[in-house]
């Protein structure tokens, strides 16, 4: 598990490779991701954006950017957490993600919270120490 405090929000991450929706023969990749988003604040928090960096083996990046995660964008009390699962596509068999949430106290600030970087990997296909990008 990967885990990231920023502005007294924990950003916690599990990943697992999809193996029954891949198909390595047509670099075919499916990953997922569960997240945990943990309010240590002691005021309530909303997450509003997400902004990823998705790296495939090959160093190419793709970023995307919308509101919110899964069509949600849930609101934290103090002590309060949101768990999430996702998917992510890759044409090779390891990558990486990195990104941050936007979200907002509130009194209306805004603020950053960093989501650790974490790899994507096939078991299989484990790369040299040192080559995730």
């Amino acid at each position: 598990m990967r885990s990231k405090r920023t502005n007294g929000v924990r950003v916690d991450v599990e990943t697992y490779y999809v193996p029954e929706k891949s198909v390595p023969a047509l670099n075919q990749y499916l990953f997922g991701y569960e997240i945990t988003v943990l309010n240590e604040n002691p005021e309530p928090v909303q997450l509003l954006h997400r902004h990823w960096v998705i790296t495939d083996a090959l160093g190419r990046t793709e970023e995307v950017k919308g509101p919110g995660v899964v069509g949600k964008q849930p609101r934290l009390k103090p002590g309060d957490s949101f768990t999430y699962d996702s998917f992510c596509p890759l044409p090779t068999p390891f990558g990486s993600m990195r990104g941050s949430y936007k979200m907002m106290r509130d009194n209306g600030e805004l603020f950053e919270v960093e989501v650790p970087l974490f790899s994507l990997v096939h078991k299989e296909s484990q790369p040299q120490e040192g080559l995730i990008p």
